[in-house]
């Protein structure tokens, strides 16, 4: 029987299935390397040690009776040695190893028979000059690991701006996808089990700033075609992959072409609204998939707009609560971070309301009174 979970990773993600998990009655033990993490504050107990500190890893094996991670720029080698001292990890080391490597994700995708942009491997020069012939411009240049919220991403209109990214990737193997004309940008969170139970939640659109995800729409402004079919595409890849746990899709709707971006093994930013707006949350979700539960189709209360709350350097104090919290249909989440550097996630509210407009009017409201403050400054005055 499961009664501890482990958590790689202690960012906010890592925060919200921890609550999650102690209110269905498991201990949480969490491995991050900096103290005090917003993981680590609302957890049993924290580890704290590098990713790659294989004795600490061992230790948080030892300590739990399952293993998760809440996001996939973990060492493969960590999972590995898990596996091999008969922990239980999921998702696993098979998951982790394709989603986790971009050129492995989009070769995976297209041999489940799921289109995505048109790609070539970066790893010298000369394929450098391969993939300019093949795919040509607009292109995307990515690092092939450790690439999140934009960082590691150089697009490319000319000779001038492929050298600028080979420069500036300095050595690091790199995939060149074709820059997609898309109307929207779209996510799926879904979830299986092992007994191989597959639940979906409604299909998101995504609005980002600067590659940040800045807002998400549910139900997402789509037609009903363009939903079932993400919904069938987060199927095939859940029994593809053999994935365990709840995970998330992200597209990118063109016309009526519906391309996969990049699949996410874990609990997924597009999929806070869940904390508020559907009877289930895609973090209870994940603890029920990783800890043999039955799965349960979620059911959405409301239409539902998500914000996240970015830092803008300026200051570690959010200002305008006050009138945030007189909105009635709002959720506020606040993640325990000490330092609100430029767009870094520091939190997010929920809006729920009669109608997507309308959610999305009162949650551009709520972001307009919210500011951040420089305490130091402020004991100046």
């Amino acid at each position: 029987m499961i009664r501890t979970i482990g958590i790689l990773g202690g960012g906010q993600l890592g925060r919200m299935l921890t609550l999650e998990a102690k209110r269905m009655g498991f201990r949480v033990v969490t491995l991050e390397p900096l103290p005090d993490s917003p993981c680590g504050q609302v957890a049993d107990e924290q580890i704290v040690a590098a990713y790659d500190d294989l004795r600490a890893i061992g230790e948080l094996g030892a300590r739990t009776d399952v293993v998760t991670y809440e996001f996939e720029n973990i060492p493969l080698e960590s999972v590995l040695a898990l596996e091999q001292d008969r922990r239980i990890v999921h998702p696993g080391s098979d998951a982790l190893r394709i989603t986790q490597e971009r050129i492995f994700e989009k070769t995976f995708v297209r041999e489940c028979g799921i289109p995505t942009a048109d790609f070539r491997p970066v790893r010298t020069r000369d394929e450098l000059h391969a993939a300019e012939t093949a795919i040509g411009y607009p292109g995307v240049l990515k690092t092939t690991f450790g690439g999140y919220d934009g960082k590691g991403q150089w697009v490319v209109r000319s000779r001038d701006d492929i050298d600028r990214a080979w420069t500036e990737a300095k050595g690091r193997a790199l995939i060149w996808e074709r820059l997609i004309a898309f109307d929207r940008e779209l996510s799926i969170i879904a979830a299986r089990n092992e007994h191989g139970e597959i639940v979906a939640f409604p299909v998101s659109e995504n609005q980002h700033d600067h590659g940040v995800l800045a807002t998400t729409i549910i139900p997402g402004r789509v037609p009903r075609a363009i939903a079932d079919r993400a919904r069938a595409y987060a199927t095939t890849i859940a029994e593809q992959l053999q994935i365990v746990g709840t995970f998330c899709v992200e597209f990118f709707e063109a016309g009526d072409d519906l391309l996969v971006n990049e699949i996410a093994p874990r609990v997924h930013n597009s999929g806070h609204y869940s904390l508020d707006a559907t009877q289930i949350s895609q973090y209870e979700m994940h603890v029920r998939a990783i800890c043999g539960l039955p799965l349960v189709e979620p059911r959405q209360f409301r239409p539902a707009v998500m914000a996240n709350i970015l830092g803008d350097g300026a200051g570690d104090t959010l200002g305008g609560l006050d009138e945030l919290l007189r909105e009635r249909d709002l959720k506020l989440h606040v993640y325990g971070k000490a330092h609100a550097a430029l767009r870094r996630k520091m939190g997010h509210f929920t809006v729920l309301s009669d109608s997507v407009e309308d959610a999305l009017v009162k949650a551009e409201r709520g972001r307009r009174v919210l500011h951040w403050i420089d305490d130091r400054a402020a004991a100046i005055r």
